[in-house]
């Protein structure tokens, strides 16, 4: 199931619910932005957590706010540019990449999802240079993911490479540390 949250509109948002979302931004459209009182995660927050492009999608459209932070400093931002494969995902790969690729098609799909969801956030006006509790942006964990397609978007939108995290770090050094020689690559293009 993953997180439980106290907020029925998170829950709702992070469970890919969307008939819920809708019908409890109806009853009362303050929900849009609330924040859950364990982790202070809005709705926003909690669809970008668990990938469900399409009540971020809803969120947006309805302005919701993408510079809210949570307990932890960050925002929808850090959590769409953190997405990975689920252990799901991977399993669903493995078993079926034999059988004519489908595993493939799925990984592809997946991968093009975590990209439509960054881009929508990106386009809302996110700050690409929030930093979290760690002093981690966005490119930070991209680079951390070894994200390939994420990490173009993220300096296309301006992100700031030189920021340091509280551990010294720039997203240039985690790529270095890391081995992830195509991230090096692309940030050493950008400076």
């Amino acid at each position: 199931m993953g997180i439980l949250y106290s907020e029925p509109i998170c829950q709702a948002a992070y469970m890919d619910e969307i008939q819920q979302v809708y019908q409890l931004l109806k009853a009362d459209p303050k929900k849009l932005n609330v924040q859950d009182e364990l982790f202070g995660d809005s709705p926003l927050i909690a669809a970008c957590r668990s990938g469900n492009v399409s009540i971020v999608k809803y969120l947006l459209d309805l302005n919701a706010d993408v510079s809210i932070k949570n307990k932890k400093q960050r925002t929808c931002l850090h959590y769409a540019a953190k997405r990975t494969f689920s252990f799901l995902d991977y399993l669903m790969i493995v078993i079926l990449m034999p059988i004519l690729l489908i595993g493939y098609l799925i990984m592809i799909m997946k991968q093009k999802q975590h990209v439509n969801l960054l881009e929508m956030v990106i386009n809302s006006k996110a700050d690409v240079n929030a930093v979290d509790y760690k002093g981690n942006t966005a490119l930070h964990y991209a680079c951390q993911c070894k994200s390939h397609k994420i990490v173009p978007l993220l300096l296309m939108a301006n992100a700031d490479i030189s920021i340091q995290n509280k551990e010294g770090e720039t997203p240039l050094d985690i790529a270095i540390r890391l081995k992830f020689n195509k991230i090096v690559v692309m940030l050493e293009k950008s400076k």
